[in-house]
């Protein structure tokens, strides 16, 4: 059984997959006997998805391909954790990029720390390939809850250290311990906050590992090939938060349904959501 999976689902993107993956082996080679890939396919019709599917049982070979065609969201990344076969759990986006070492630091963590219940996340790698953002203000900002934030000194101590919430293009945790998303979450984005608070209110911390930096592909000329739905993103929000606080009237699920009314999006719409 590998220690590690690092999985990934993946939607017509098969040139992220491809680099994200051709990345792990290059510049990872010193695991790769401790860990298997996994990519979770949800779109393997495609021509994209038949290429990902080709090559991951083609080349790689501690990779193991997926498909999942029963729904279409971002919240296939879910299924990473039910079809791993580590004992820890990777998840990144399928067009992420991890600086060498991170890996093998990540799995002498866990080797430290066998039976931790938290959620391990690490610091954003700028474009700039210079400065970084350790974690999000729980804000709302636009159309997201969240702001970009560098605990500076945090980062520079290289311990480990808590955070309110992070981006969630990659996150990490025992396989036993995984908290789950709602399974009525459709659509895309909304997870962050809720991720988080899920995982506090189970008993474990959220926690920056300065050692685990990760550089994300936000650039997309071609346009993402999946539906991109506000409301789905705001019902996602509204469903997570109501299961965190356990009620409908809570202040921050009513924020949730202030801020987008603000943003100028339908209330009777949103509110229908509440029902």
């Amino acid at each position: 059984m590998p220690v590690l999976t690092v999985g990934m689902a993946t939607y017509d993107d098969y040139d992220g997959v491809y680099f994200s993956v051709q990345a792990l082996r290059m510049y990872h080679p010193e695991v790769m006997d401790q860990i298997e890939i996994l990519v979770v396919d949800n779109k393997p019709d495609s021509p994209h998805g038949e290429e990902v599917k080709r090559f991951i049982e083609s080349y790689v070979e501690n990779g193991r391909y997926v498909p999942f065609t029963e729904w279409e969201s971002s919240f296939v990344k879910g299924k990473v954790f039910e079809h791993a076969q580590g004992e820890y759990v990777l998840c990144i986006d399928c067009h992420v990029l991890l600086v060498p070492g991170a890996l093998a630091k990540l799995i002498s963590y866990y080797n430290t720390f066998p039976n931790t219940r938290d959620l391990l996340q690490g610091p954003l790698v700028h474009d700039d390939l210079q400065n970084f953002y350790t974690h999000f203000e729980p804000k709302w900002q636009e159309q997201m809850f969240g702001t970009w934030a560098t605990a500076q000194p945090s980062l520079d101590k290289g311990d480990p250290f808590e955070i309110p919430m992070q981006g969630c293009g990659l996150f990490s945790c025992k396989k036993e311990h995984w908290v789950g998303f709602n399974p009525a979450f459709r659509g895309f984005g909304g997870e962050e906050w809720y991720l988080q608070e899920k995982v506090r209110k189970q008993g474990g911390k959220v926690l920056c590992m300065p050692f685990l930096k990760w550089l994300h592909r936000f650039g997309r000329p071609d346009k993402p090939k999946y539906p991109l739905d506000m409301y789905a993103r705001i019902r996602n929000f509204i469903i997570g938060w109501t299961e965190i606080y356990e009620n409908k009237e809570h202040e921050a699920v009513q924020s949730i349904v202030n801020h987008f009314i603000e943003q100028g999006y339908e209330e009777e719409k949103i509110r229908s959501y509440l029902e």
